[in-house]
């Protein structure tokens, strides 16, 4: 009899123990996320840092050029058998509407990905040849020769197996890439989301940007602009 109570004692203990930690650890992790892009903010000018409910930072800043350029980290959990994925998307907006189709790809897509702009898009494309299966869409306006362009530059940026999605349109372009991947042990034991890093690389971030940068200059040089007015 005390034995038994000993026993489940110590187990009430132990989950209590547990569960402390849990929450602690918890706590402990949506403090680190907020310093995540501290090192990249230096990468903009005017740049500004907020925070989301997650408290993952999203920074916002101008470019060399004075463009625009919205970084944001997104935790995926949505694929219970894989790890938690925190990828880092990069938004160049341009200063002015351009005259070209809206053109996307997304690697190894689920279905899942709520992130991403591809999956809105009406129009299947065949895609490039890559290692990483490519689902390819656009909105239909895109000629053979755009197609083909576009087709090339997303072969190169996909033989990165790190980057997620690229996509053009004509108010501005995007990537994703990986940033880190979950821990292991807080995820599968603890059911946490845990990424092993204090702060997203700015080199990274820049390489991001600058292929942000490469996919707007892609269809821009022959084609005709249409400035952007404001309603009165």
């Amino acid at each position: 009899m005390l034995t038994t109570l000993a026993f489940s004692a110590f187990i009430a203990v132990s989950c209590g123990w547990i569960g402390t930690r849990a929450v602690r650890e918890h706590r402990d992790a949506l403090a680190e996320r907020r310093g995540l892009l501290d090192d990249a903010a230096g990468l903009l000018q005017n740049s500004q840092i907020t925070f989301g409910p997650d408290q993952f930072p999203v920074l916002v800043g101008q470019i060399g050029d004075g463009r625009r350029a919205k970084i944001e980290l997104i935790a995926d959990t949505m694929v219970t058998r894989r790890l938690p994925q925190l990828w880092l998307r990069v938004t160049l907006s341009e200063t002015r509407e351009y005259m070209r189709p809206t053109i996307g790809a997304l690697a190894r897509p689920t279905g899942a990905e709520y992130y991403s702009l591809v999956h809105d898009m009406s129009e299947w494309m065949s895609p490039p040849e890559t290692d990483a299966s490519l689902l390819m869409r656009g909105d239909g306006r895109a000629t053979a020769w755009q197609i083909e362009r576009v087709s090339a530059l997303l072969r190169s940026l996909f033989a990165d197996p790190k980057v997620k999605e690229a996509v053009i349109t004509p108010r501005g372009t995007r990537i994703i890439r990986q940033a880190a991947q979950g821990e292991p042990g807080a995820h599968k034991v603890l059911r946490q989301v845990r990424f092993p890093l204090t702060a997203v690389p700015a080199d990274l971030v820049a390489l991001a940007i600058a292929e942000a940068e490469t996919l707007s200059a892609l269809l821009v040089e022959v084609d005709i602009v249409a400035p952007v007015y404001e309603a009165a």
